[in-house]
């Protein structure tokens, strides 16, 4: 089991604003995404780039507050072979001293799901498909 680096994330007060910007960095992201809670981008190589309202990040983790402006609002994520190894990967890290930020679960997006906090205290998700 290795994680792969997936995603990076983002969390947006303002999913038109944020995604105005990127569009002007040349990605192309349709108009009708300026409306959506989530949205993503695929990268060249392989990686994607996601945008997450904040009322989609506390759907999912309720005590999460917007850091102050210029603070950092990004999160890494890295993709697991399976739902076994989300866990697995979680249990390595949290057993190894890491802060867990939340343990792993079944979200209604589809993917089991858990995040870890890295030793400055980023938010690093740790996925893999339910099916």
């Amino acid at each position: 089991m290795t994680p792969r680096f997936d995603l990076i994330g983002i969390v947006t007060a303002d999913m038109a604003a944020a995604l105005a910007f990127y569009r002007r960095l040349g990605l192309a992201l349709p108009p009708e995404a300026d409306g959506a809670p989530h949205v993503e981008a695929q990268l060249p190589g392989g990686l994607r780039l996601a945008w997450d309202t904040e009322g989609v990040v506390r759907s999912f983790d309720p005590e999460w507050t917007a850091p102050p402006r210029g603070q950092s609002r990004i999160g890494l994520a890295f993709l697991c072979d399976s739902p076994a190894d989300v866990d697995a990967c979680w249990s390595e890290l949290t057993d190894a001293g890491y802060r867990g930020h939340h343990a792993p679960w079944d979200a209604d997006w589809g993917q089991r799901y858990a995040t870890v906090l890295d030793p400055d205290g980023n938010t690093v998700d740790l996925f893999a498909p339910l099916s």
